[in-house]
């Protein structure tokens, strides 16, 4: 996973030596080993486009590629193959959840999309292990799964706030990990990507939705509040991306101060899951030859 270099420069413009590799493999957390979010730039660019202009282009060149992997992930799924994918988007307040749901899952066909935002649980969700209602929120068979935030809110924000005991806490990141491999068992690719942003550009993006009146529903004056807790939900973030990151569902730090290098990043990691699954189109169960016959004789 790529870092600052030794004098916190961003990639610029030209090669690097990351454009060779896969960018799972370049923004994949190793897991299992301490994590310092602070050590990794929200702005680098460790592959793919330089600019704007060219993440741009680069998002409408990869509309075509995804729209058809999905097309044949839904087709095979008539067919009985169980296979679907999860997005899982975490991330400070103004990372881009949202933002990345409005631009990636744009470039897909929404009929196979299964999107949901976690907010904070009901008094009925409270009754029940706090798994539940993610498990009632998943994809099936040939869906793309997005979850705006998710079940780590449970060791994030309960761990910041205290919403439940410390013991308990500890036992969620295990209980975790076993579900997440429960589901890459049952044909499931978990994409888990937390969007790293920095405290001035939280700052900056939270100061233009003020600036906007048609922003000012976006806001919560709770937003202030938070940033207070920078560091304890640095932290949370840190332990969860080091004890969740596991081989059959890794985190990926996603750079995301800047927007379009964001949504660009989300969409290729999308198309190199997808590619590996290589979903199929069923074939036919009827006599086509026989059906054109009838046809034409009409």
């Amino acid at each position: 996973m790529s870092k600052k270099d030794s004098k916190g420069r961003t990639t610029k413009k030209g090669s690097t030596a990351g454009d060779d590799l896969a960018l799972r493999e370049l923004l994949r957390v190793p897991g299992g080993k301490p994590m310092d979010l602070a050590a990794h730039d929200s702005r680098e660019i460790p592959a793919g486009p330089r600019d704007k202009q060219a993440g741009l282009a680069a998002m409408t060149d990869l509309a075509t590629p995804l729209a058809d992997l999905q097309e044949r992930l839904w087709a095979a799924s008539t067919a009985g193959d169980r296979r679907r994918v999860l997005l899982v988007l975490q991330g400070m307040d103004t990372s881009g959840k949202g933002g990345t749901v409005k631009h990636v899952i744009g470039l897909f066909n929404p009929s196979g999309c299964r999107i949901h935002a976690f907010k904070a649980p009901t008094p009925k969700e409270l009754r029940h292990p706090f798994l539940w209602r993610v498990k009632r929120a998943l994809p099936q068979a040939g869906e793309l799964g997005i979850f705006d935030r998710s079940h780590y809110e449970d060791v994030l924000v309960a761990r910041v706030r205290a919403l439940a005991p410390a013991a308990e806490i500890e036992h969620r990141y295990d209980e975790i990990n076993r579900f997440e491999k429960s589901l890459a068992g049952d044909g499931v690719t978990v994409i888990k990507c937390f969007l790293h942003i920095s405290y001035d550009e939280q700052r900056d993006r939270l100061l233009k939705r003020l600036d906007r009146p048609d922003k000012h529903w976006k806001f919560n004056v709770s937003d202030i509040d938070d940033r207070a807790l920078w560091p304890a939900y640095q932290q949370a973030y840190e332990l969860a991306l080091e004890r969740c990151s596991t081989p059959r569902a890794p985190w990926y730090l996603v750079p995301a101060d800047r927007k379009w290098y964001r949504n660009w990043a989300v969409s290729r990691l999308l198309l190199e899951h997808l590619s590996d699954l290589d979903p199929r189109y069923p074939k036919a169960d009827f006599d086509v030859e026989e059906a054109r016959r009838r046809l034409l004789e009409q």
